[in-house]
């Protein structure tokens, strides 16, 4: 290839304004530093005004043998000039730290695609590690692609030789070599990366500066080989975006901000219960660096233990959140059902991960909706939200607050690995545009007597701070008597309680389903929810860009659904579902609308690509 651009097909071109996008793939060892590099890159991208989005894929052991092929690290970053929505189908650059990082990623580079390798590390031991009989930079293998090999580990030390570190600690600094490569691949500025080395390493000078000398040898060698063939400097554009304050964010980093502002909106203090889990831990992470907005971070022995804390707090008049994954939310099922029968505002975020049991916990699935809606023992209907994109989990963290204080209700709020990790733009709000909803707590006995679960015109009961005078008043896991709320096991009470607890949620309002792109019927609409937005926005954009009748709808508010959402989708001759499980939501428009929807389903561990949505929308249209 000329350049690391994706050269459009013809049926393509009408589809993609006439803006350059490059997606680039670092993969390595998982004690290379690829994630740290992907980061970095990212903010030198982010600075030079491009629109991105990222993917980070880990391994999920924390230290896997080094050279195996499940102990490969990578980092994928799509970015441009152009609205980007996906973290791009196929690399058009992979660099490849050693044989088994081109090993498993080199299948998914584009034909013609460019190859940078670091042929210090085909040694016969890693190449054996890696499965392969014979050195494929020599071989003749990876012919349909362009390949560059660079003797990366050498040039590193070379370059880190004056600092007198040992050769392991030297090696460390390759990953800084090939960054500054990639910043003059790509034309970045280093002056941010430097100022991130000295502050990182400020306590240790001598690893900033051969950290520094590193980047600064990467970006040289591009400067002064004068290479020919495959590798020459590419700039990309600024992509156009209403003027504002930006910041790189990821789907953790957004819902941690979000939380804060809603439990802000609710003028409320926040408390957050958690237990450490992939990939839901980062939220903790971030909420424990914000304690100067009235929150409170608490590492709790489990995840029962996490859960019944966060209920704790907000029976005594905070806003209660905690956070898992799946298998964490399983455990947490009793004290939801506590949650619902308390009648006590709680925001539980799942961050899903491939499963059942321990599954897949690095990789990325949407599996827990069946959880999300029905995973609990009884009828113990809860309120259900789905996060789209990086930037959309601090709206949907807001929402989640409103709905929980206004209903006095539990809410799940879900996201998946994929948006939990991966990181875009993001227009800082304006928080003088989003609405509070403060709360009031019941703080005199109203007229008539004091009824625990009396119930205002949204069904929601009052919210009592405990020890307020003349309102004490029973709570806990055993049926509640309507009105009093003493315990009462009679038939007739608990059939009334178990409507009125349906009905408060089933009432709540939600906005009126959207049509993200296309018309209000047809002959085939996408129906999605969760992060697969941007592979089927992009994949449904392209059909209509080459005349197909199809139509875009993506869900947020998934329990309880848009009062217009049935209607809406009955307006269409087909209904097409892609989803990162075995067909959860199909099964759900199926069962509220009797509506033919038709599953597209992956499990692979792996986002979908736009090509993947393309080829269901034309098999469904032909």
């Amino acid at each position: 290839m000329a350049t690391a651009t994706h050269t459009l097909l013809p049926e393509e071109a009408s589809a993609h304004p006439p803006a350059e996008s490059v997606v680039v793939r670092f993969a390595g060892d998982s004690g290379d530093g690829m994630q740290l590099t992907g980061g970095q890159f990212t903010l030198s991208t982010a600075l030079s005004g491009n629109d991105l989005a990222t993917f980070p894929d880990f391994p999920a052991e924390i230290r896997a043998p080094q050279g195996t092929l499940f102990g490969v690290s990578a980092f994928q970053i799509n970015f441009g000039s152009t609205e980007i929505t996906t973290a791009g189908d196929q690399p058009d650059v992979l660099v490849a730290m050693n044989p088994a990082a081109l090993k498993v990623n080199v299948d998914q580079l584009r034909p013609g695609g460019l190859i940078i390798a670091d042929e210090g590390e085909f040694t016969e031991r890693n190449l054996a590690k890696a499965k392969y009989a014979a050195n494929p930079l020599d071989d003749g293998s990876l012919a349909k692609w362009q390949l560059m090999k660079l003797n990366i580990s050498q040039m590193t030390l070379d370059a880190v030789k004056p600092f007198g570190l040992g050769n392991k600690e030297a090696l460390r600094c390759k990953n800084m070599w090939t960054l500054g490569l990639a910043l003059w691949m790509f034309d970045r500025d280093r002056q941010p990366i430097v100022d991130w080395l000295n502050q990182k390493f400020a306590k240790k000078p001598i690893l900033a500066e051969a950290n520094i000398a590193a980047l600064n040898a990467g970006h040289a060698y591009g400067e002064t080989a004068e290479l020919s063939g495959p590798m020459k400097q590419h700039p990309i554009a600024a992509a156009p975006a209403p003027a504002g304050l930006y910041r790189t964010v990821t789907g953790a980093e957004a819902i941690s901000l979000g939380l804060v502002a809603g439990a802000q909106l609710a003028g409320l203090p926040m408390f957050f219960g958690g237990y450490p889990i992939t990939p839901a831990s980062a939220i903790l992470h971030h909420l424990a660096r914000l304690k100067e907005f009235h929150v409170t971070s608490f590492q709790a022995e489990d995840e029962i233990a996490a859960i019944c804390s966060a209920i704790g707090a907000s029976y005594a008049g905070q806003l209660g959140v905690t956070s898992s994954s799946g298998p964490g939310i399983a455990l947490k099922g009793e004290a939801m059902g506590l949650a619902i029968m308390t009648e006590l505002p709680l925001v539980i975020v799942n961050s899903q991960r491939g499963g059942p049991s321990t599954g897949l916990p690095t990789k990325t699935e949407q599996s827990d909706l069946y959880q999300a809606v029905y995973g609990r023992n009884g009828d113990a209907p809860m309120p259900v939200i789905a996060a789209r994109s990086a930037a959309d989990c601090f709206d949907c963290a807001i929402e989640a607050c409103r709905i929980a204080v206004e209903y006095m209700t539990p809410v799940m709020l879900l996201t998946d690995g994929y948006l939990a990790n991966a990181a875009e733009p993001w227009r800082v709000p304006d928080m003088s545009q989003y609405a509070p909803f403060p709360v009031r707590f019941l703080e005199a006995v109203p007229e008539g007597g004091f009824q625990p679960y009396a119930r205002d015109a949204k069904g929601a009961r009052p919210w009592v701070k405990p020890g307020t005078p003349g309102l004490l008043h029973r709570i806990g896991g055993i049926e509640k008597s309507v009105g009093t709320g003493n315990i009462d096991y009679s038939p007739a009470n608990h059939q009334a309680m178990t409507e009125l607890r349906q009905g408060k949620v089933l009432g709540i309002k939600v906005p009126d389903q959207q049509v993200d792109l296309g018309a209000p019927g047809g002959k085939l609409v996408v129906v999605g929810w969760g992060s697969t937005f941007g592979p089927i926005h992009q994949a449904v954009r392209r059909a209509r860009a080459r005349g197909q009748d199809v139509s875009h709808v993506h869900i947020r508010h998934i329990w309880p659904m848009p009062g217009n959402l049935g209607a809406l989708l009955k307006g269409y001759e087909k209904v097409l579902v892609p989803e990162m499980n075995t067909g959860q939501l199909k099964t759900l428009l199926r069962d509220q609308y009797l509506v033919d929807a038709r599953p597209l389903n992956k499990v692979s561990g792996q986002p979908f690509r736009i090509a993947e949505i393309e080829a269901a929308i034309d098999a469904a249209l032909a």
